[in-house]
């Protein structure tokens, strides 16, 4: 049973209170995004780290490039799709059919045949 002490195991003052009083942090370097709105999106990454081309834009979540004359242009939305638009995507009508009569038929032999 618990002592019902939620920072059991831990003193006051046994860690240090800023991180950079016992360690460094890792090497980082900013690299800068715009995107065809024309937000400027900063992003830290660490110094060996290759950035990648398109970053989300946190105001408009638009993609947003590297190259600030020449920003990647606005992301398409797809519209909403049903369950039943993926499945007719992958499955012709002939498909469907076979599979509704498949289905059907062992409905009629679980019911007696009839």
């Amino acid at each position: 049973m618990s002592s019902g002490s939620a920072i059991r195991g831990s003193r006051v003052g046994s860690s240090p209170m800023r991180p950079d009083e016992r360690s460094e942090p890792a090497p980082r370097r900013e690299v800068t995004y715009w995107c065809a709105a024309g937000h400027e999106v900063e992003v830290r990454f660490a110094a060996d780290a290759a950035p990648p081309e398109t970053w989300d834009c946190i105001r408009c979540g638009q993609p947003a490039g590297l190259d600030r004359a020449n920003p990647p242009g606005k992301s398409r939305t797809e519209p909403y799709k049903s369950h039943l638009a993926y499945v007719k995507e992958r499955r012709s009508d002939a498909d469907g059919e076979a599979i509704l009569a498949e289905a059907l038929a062992k409905i009629r032999r679980r019911r007696g045949g009839e």
